[in-house]
């Protein structure tokens, strides 16, 4: 079978999912704005997004990483016509858990019904719809994705340079996936050769977890000392409006339906093992680099 992946977004999730790809030995491209800022995974192709029609041509397999702004989706507004004439039979969109809107604490699943209430997660909706709309002849996967963290983005950088925080608000829980889970859900879906359908799976480890729960267990790994507890009261006081964005609504996401469509187990089950997959990823790299002097580190991307 043809496998020809193109990956509209190499941010964070997105080197991962073609880093993943590319080790199984698929033909992978990738775009991004500026296609010099940074070295891509190895055996993935760089297109800049303005040109991505050209990857979109031959793609059988396509995934849209980039978010929504006002004005709708970039890569819909950009590349419609070009993926509408493409080859491609299979499109992967990584949504937003924020489409459930706030569920005081409760529990959704794959069935449970969008009720977007956040601005942002409105726009997530409206494009999820819009990528819907390509099945058939497209299967449609779209991912409904946790709070992302991993190598570079976790809270062991902000333990390091003094900004971590402990915020108390009791049972308000997050779900979130370690990047490296994303990839792994991402090319099974797309491995799958079902008839064109949509589905909505959720990419969520197995417990969702109290942000202060998080800090600690990191704090515990590096045998540092925690920072001080400070209520969600007196922390809302200097935060972002992003950040409230996160901490207003509290829902707890399942993932049963997704393991058993994908036929995967995550390499990193919750919080406690990702943590320390992220410290053993960093010293096999300072290893690497201590073996070749010179040799320049990838850093993950941001986006």
């Amino acid at each position: 079978m043809d496998r020809d992946l193109l990956v509209l977004g190499l941010g964070y999730a997105g080197e991962a999912i073609a880093r993943e790809a590319a080790s199984r030995g698929w033909r992978v491209a990738g775009t991004r704005r500026d296609p010099a800022a940074s070295a891509p995974p190895p055996g993935v192709a760089v297109l800049p997004f303005d040109r991505a029609g050209e990857g979109i041509a031959t793609a059988t397999h396509v995934v849209v990483t980039a978010a929504p702004g006002e004005a709708g989706d970039p890569v819909l507004a950009a590349h419609c016509a070009a993926l509408r004439d493409g080859r491609a039979r299979w499109i992967g969109y990584l949504s937003t858990t924020a489409v459930y809107g706030d569920r005081d604490g409760g529990w959704v699943d794959e069935t449970t019904e969008a009720a977007p209430t956040l601005a942002r997660a409105r726009r997530r909706r409206d494009a999820e719809r819009a990528w819907e709309a390509f099945s058939p002849p497209c299967a449609v996967d779209l991912f409904r994705v946790g709070g992302i963290y991993g190598p570079g983005r976790s809270p062991f950088d902000d333990l390091r340079d003094g900004t971590a925080r402990r915020t108390i608000k009791p049972g308000h829980a997050f779900s979130r996936i370690h990047r490296d889970d994303i990839a792994l859900a991402v090319l099974a879906a797309a491995e799958q050769s079902g008839p064109p359908a949509i589905r909505v799976l959720h990419l969520v480890d197995d417990e969702p977890a109290e942000s202060a729960a998080v800090v600690e267990e990191a704090a515990r790994l590096l045998d540092v000392a925690p920072p001080a507890p400070v209520p969600f009261d007196v922390a809302r006081e200097t935060m972002s409006p992003m950040a409230l964005s996160f901490w207003a609504e509290s829902r707890r996401v399942a993932n049963d339906r997704t393991k058993a469509a994908l036929g995967i187990a995550w390499r990193y089950p919750t919080y406690r093992e990702g943590l320390r997959g992220i410290l053993t990823e960093e010293a096999d790299g300072r290893r690497a680099g201590a073996a070749s002097p010179g040799t320049p580190r990838a850093i993950p991307g941001s986006g």
